[in-house]
Order: structure tokens, then sequence, then C-alpha cells
């Protein structure tokens, strides 16, 4: 008997580490049930493996994803965005989706794609472009929650936030820190974690600094002679790998080790705990301070993001020192 093909989905997901790894439980639990392609960055080929390796990767950088000059026009890639398009609709998708909310640009792109069925969560005549329009969530939701309403949309039941990554105690005792993020507004002082660093080795905890590659030669001169510059997914899942516990910014790497079922802490300034703590039931968070155009989107209005750098020390490290003594072995045994 001829085995019944599975249905085509293409699921678009074009922004940062952190929103694909909150597509994660989504992208698993529907590879289950369809042949899935997913449209996104092309750091999306070194998770595949890790993550969801039944799921076919089509890497795309789209211009609009850009957190400068991103409606220069003249610049975007024409040409490859054509042949993209011809790509896609060779496929002969049945569903077409994306999670993120009122996107047109999406939208469209789900559009040339020729999907017979696509879904989204309409906004600014969007749903011209779509079959099936989803009511969002509630807005104070966390992002996972429009992963939650696509898959009833699609019959993919998906486990609470709490619940959709593994908590399982973890036998490492490093603290992995991380200090990098993908925009400078959401970068506590590097000053502030070499602090917390030292605080947490004079406890003798074993700490592994990590950083983006323009934060090394400040903790090169910082003393820091073992910071890690993870220069792709796959070296950061290694580090991820031998931590027990993850401290950092809010950006992607916290949501990455998440998935690697680490507990994190992540300090947070211009976004909201509530919106984007990472995916594991131990997962804490450091609100940042008021500010009255909170969350900005990262474009902030004053010359210092005072909602992440008026958070001190101390009261970081009032948190911290509780989080990994629930979590670190040492810790448990001083």
């Amino acid at each position: 008997m001829r085995q019944k093909l599975k249905t085509k989905l293409l699921i678009v997901e074009l922004w940062g580490l952190g929103d694909l790894m909150i597509a994660t439980p989504f992208l698993r639990a529907a590879a289950e049930r369809f042949d899935v392609t997913l449209l996104a960055k092309p750091f999306a080929l070194d998770l595949r493996p890790h993550f969801w390796p039944a799921i076919e990767v089509v890497p795309f950088t789209a211009p609009w994803t850009a957190f400068r000059h991103k409606y220069h026009l003249w610049r975007w890639p024409w040409l490859e965005m054509a042949r993209l398009q011809r790509r896609l609709s060779g496929k002969h998708f049945d569903i077409g989706l994306s999670a993120r909310w009122g996107d047109p640009r999406d939208h469209f792109l789900l559009k040339l794609s020729g999907a017979k069925e696509r879904l989204g969560f309409p906004r600014l005549g969007s749903q011209y472009f779509l079959t099936q329009a989803l009511a969002q969530p509630d807005p104070q939701s966390h992002r996972y929650e429009y992963w939650r309403v696509m898959g009833q949309a699609l019959k993919v039941e998906l486990p609470p936030r709490e619940k959709a990554a593994p908590a399982a105690p973890r036998a490492q005792a490093t603290v992995l820190i991380h200090t990098g993020a993908a925009q400078r507004v959401r970068v506590w002082p590097l000053k502030s974690y070499q602090q917390l660093a030292r605080r947490l080795r004079d406890q003798s905890i074993p700490v592994q600094i990590a950083c983006d590659a323009d934060q090394r030669a400040w903790w090169l001169a910082a003393g820091e002679k073992d910071v890690a510059t993870p220069a792709n997914a796959s070296e950061l899942i290694a580090l991820t790998d031998r931590a027990g516990t993850f401290i950092g910014n809010d950006s992607g790497p916290g949501h990455l080790a998440a998935l690697c079922g680490v507990p994190t802490f992540t300090i947070f300034g211009p976004q909201l705990p509530e919106w984007f703590i990472p995916l594991h039931a131990a997962a804490e968070g450091m609100e940042g301070k008021a500010c009255p155009y909170k969350p900005c989107k990262d474009y902030c209005r004053y010359p210092a993001p005072f909602c992440l750098w008026n958070v001190s020390e101390e009261e970081v490290w009032a948190r911290v020192k509780e989080f990994v003594a629930a979590h670190s072995p040492l810790a448990a045994a001083n």
C-alpha cells in the first residue's frame, strides 16, 4: 500500500535567534504531522540538527529585519528574492503560516509562496494575503502563546509555556555568563557582569564568560583569559551543554540555553519579562527600571538605556545568588 504523503507546511520565522527558539516547541510538534519547511535566517541551518532535524531549512535574510535602513529599497536583494519566490512556489505548499503578530511583509511572502492555505495574525489590511486570519492572544501574554494559537488552528497541541522545555536537574556546576545581545540597549554593563562573576567565584562557583565578538577585547583587557566567543549556534550549544545555569541579557543565547534544558536568569531592560522570559520552568528574570516609552523595541530615546543600566549590581546579586543556589550542586553543598 502506498504511504500517504504528509501535508506540506511552510513556516516563516525570519527574525532573531530568540524568536526561533520560542517557535521550537511548535516546530517539533508540527514536524510529527507535516512535511515542514522553515524559512529563516541562515543560523537556522546550525540549529536544525540539534532541535528539529526532520525539518528542511531554507535560509533567507529578509532585508526588512535589519535594525537600521530596513526600507532602503535600492539595497534590497531583489534577484535573490525573485529566486526565493520561485523556489517556494515550486514546492507547492498546502499550508503556509507566520505566527508573528501583524507583519504584512510575512503575509505578503506567504501569498507569493503560492501556499493554498495561509494563516497569520493580520494587521493593516494584511488579511488580504491570508486565507485564515487568527485572533491574537491577550497582548500581555508571552510570545509563545502566538504559537499555541497557531497550533490550535492546525490541531497541533502544545504544552503551556512552563512545560515547553525540559527541566531536569543538571550535574554541571559551571555558571555560563553571556554578556552579548543583538542591540546595545539590551546589554547590561560589562563591568557589572565582571563584578557578578567575581562574587560567584568568591563562593567557589566556576564561571565561564562568553561574549559577542565586539566585546572580546574588553574582557581580555579586564583579565578574563578564558573568555569564549562563539562564532555560530553550534559553538554556543557546545558551551551551553557544559553549563549548569545561564545568566545573560534579554537575547538569543538565553533562549537557546533554555531549550537545551539549562535554567536561565535574564536581566531585562527595554522589554518585558512576561513577553520574553525563556521557555524553561526554572527561568527567572530581573525586570528593568520603569520608562514612559517601555517597551521601546530597542529604539531608545535617551543617550543611555537607563531602564537597564540603572539596574544595580546589588539588586542583581541578591537575585542571582538565590537562583544559583537553587540549581548549582556546588552552591547547594556550601
